[in-house]
C-alpha cells in the first residue's frame, strides 16, 4: 500500500492512523536511498513526493523554504538563476543504487545529513537546516527552528532530525540557508603521491592561510576513471585541493598553493568546468568506482589516520579507495560477498577510533551486517530513549538504522 499525503494535515492523519493500527511505515521521498541502511520490512509506504514546491525564497536574506518532497534538482535550478547554491554540496547517491541522477529530494538529503567535498569548509547538511515542520511517530505535528539561526532556542530538533533517516519523525517542510556561488573556483592537482604523502600534502594545504575548501586524493586506478582529461590521462595518483572566492584573491592563493605543493610533486591547475566536473565526481562517487556490483563502505577517521587504516585493511582484503575531506572520509570498494569485509574493515577502523558505514551492498548482506557502525552501549541506550520519545511503537522506518530503532 502506498500513502501519498498532499498536505501536512493529511500527513498527520495518516501517521496517526498507522499508529492506531500499529502499521509500520517506510518513509520515502523519491526512494533514491532505499539501499542505504538495513532492508525495510514494511508493507506500507509513506510517499512524500506530493509535499513539494518552494514556499519561500528570499535571495537577499539567503533563505529558502520548501516541501520536503521537492526535488533537489528543482531547488538547485532556482538557486542557480539567482547566483546562489547549497553550500554543503549535497551528493546524489541515486546512481549508486541504479537510479537516474537528479531524482533525490531535499527531505531525503537532510534526513540522511549528506554533504559533499565542501563539508570541511561549509559544514554538514544539518548546519544549514534552519527550520522544520514534521509529524512524530506519536502522530503529533510540531515545528522546530525558524527562518534565521537566532530563532533556534531550546532543544535544537533540526539537528536531531538531520541524520535520523526518517526514524524519529516525518518532515513535511524544511527551511534552510543558501549562499552566493563563489565568483571563481580553481583546483590545484599534485601528481604521483602515495596515500601517506597525499595526506601530508592535504594537511599542509588545509593548514595554510589560503582557505582551501576541499581536498581529495585519487589513487591511480580511480583517477583513470575520471571524465576530466588532466586527471584521467595522468597515469598516476592525483591529489586535488580547491579554492574559491573573488577572482584576484583566488589567483594569488592559487600561486601560493602551487609553490607550496610543487615541492611535493608535479602540479597542474584546473579552472571552471574542469574543476567543477572533478568535484562533482568526488561528491557523487559512482563514476570513480571499479564496478557497479562492488560493496561500498564509507569510513570516517582522523585525516592522517586514513592511509594507515586502508593499508591495514588491504593486508587481508582486496579493495580500492578514494580519500575526501582532507583524508577524513575514505570510500572503500570491496567484493560484495560474505560479510562484504565487515570484520576486517571495522577492526581496522575501531583501532583508529573511527566508524564505518556500509553504504551499498546486496540486500542479503545488509540483512546480516549492520550497515551503521555499532554504537557503544551508553550511546545506543541514549538512541533508544530518543526513539522512545518520538516513536515509541516503532512505526517510522523501523529497523532502518538498527534492529531496535
Amino acid at each position: 500500500m502506498i500513502l501519498a499525503p498532499d498536505d501536512a494535515g493529511r500527513l498527520a492523519e495518516m501517521v496517526a492512523a498507522a499508529l492506531a493500527d500499529g502499521t509500520p511505515l517506510e518513509v520515502v521521498g523519491a526512494g533514491t536511498k532505499r539501499g542505504l541502511g538495513r532492508p525495510m520490512q514494511t508493507a506500507t509506504t509513506l510517499d512524500l513526493s506530493r509535499l513539494a514546491g518552494v514556499t519561500l525564497y528570499e535571495p537577499a536574506e539567503l533563505v529558502m523554504a520548501t516541501g520536503a518532497g521537492t526535488r533537489l534538482a528543482a531547488i538547485e535550478a532556482e538557486l542557480k538563476a539567482q547566483g546562489q547554491m547549497l553550500a554543503f554540496e549535497p551528493p546524489d547517491y541515486g546512481p549508486l543504487y541504479g537510479r537516474p541522477a537528479g531524482e533525490q529530494t531535499i527531505g531525503g538529503v537532510l534526513a540522511t545529513n549528506l554533504a559533499g567535498p565542501r563539508r570541511i569548509k561549509a559544514g554538514a547538511a544539518r548546519d544549514h537546516l534552519l527550520g522544520v515542520g514534521a509529524v512524530s511517530g506519536r502522530g503529533e505535528a510540531f515545528k522546530a527552528g525558524g527562518r534565521v539561526v537566532k530563532n533556534v532556542t531550546g532543544y535544537d530538533l533540526c539537528k536531531l532530525l538531520a541524520g535520523s533517516h526518517g526514524t524519529l519523525a516525518v518532515m513535511h517542510s524544511v527551511t534552510f540557508k543558501v549562499l552566493p556561488v563563489p565568483e571563481k573556483a580553481r583546483t590545484i592537482l599534485v601528481f604521483g603521491l602515495d596515500a601517506a604523502s597525499a595526506a601530508s600534502a592535504m594537511a599542509a594545504a588545509l593548514g595554510s592561510p589560503h582557505e582551501v575548501v576541499s581536498a581529495a586524493h585519487l589513487p591511480a586506478p580511480v583517477a583513470a576513471r575520471s571524465a576530466v582529461d588532466f586527471v584521467r590521462a595522468a597515469g598516476a595518483a592525483v591529489t586535488a585541493v580547491r579554492i574559491e572566492g573573488p577572482e584576484p584573491s583566488v589567483a594569488v592563493r592559487c600561486a601560493a598553493l602551487r609553490e607550496l605543493l610543487g615541492l611535493r610533486g608535479p602540479v597542474e591547475e584546473l579552472h571552471s568546468s574542469r574543476s567543477s566536473r572533478l568535484w562533482a565526481e568526488v561528491r557523487d562517487v559512482a563514476r570513480l568506482l571499479p564496478d557497479a556490483d562492488a560493496a561500498l563502505w564509507r569510513l570516517s577517521v582522523a585525516p592522517m589516520a586514513g592511509p594507515g587504516v586502508v593499508e591495514a585493511i588491504a593486508r587481508d582484503l582486496p579493495a580500492e579507495c578514494l580519500f575526501d575531506w582532507g583524508g577524513g572520509l575514505v570510500w572503500l570498494a570491496v567484493a560484495a560477498t560474505g560479510d562484504a569485509g565487515a570484520a576486517v574493515i571495522r577492526r581496522a577502523v575501531d583501532a583508529a577510533g573511527g566508524h564505518a558505514t556500509l553504504v551499498r551492498a546486496p540486500e542479503p548482506v545488509r540483512a546480516v551486517v549492520a550497515p551503521f557502525h555499532p554504537q557503544p552501549d551508553g550511546l545506543a541506550a541514549l538512541a533508544r530513549r530518543v526513539k522512545d520519545g518520538f516513536d515509541p511503537r516503532r512505526i517510522l522506518n523501523p529497523g532502518r538504522m538498527a534492529p531496535d530503532l
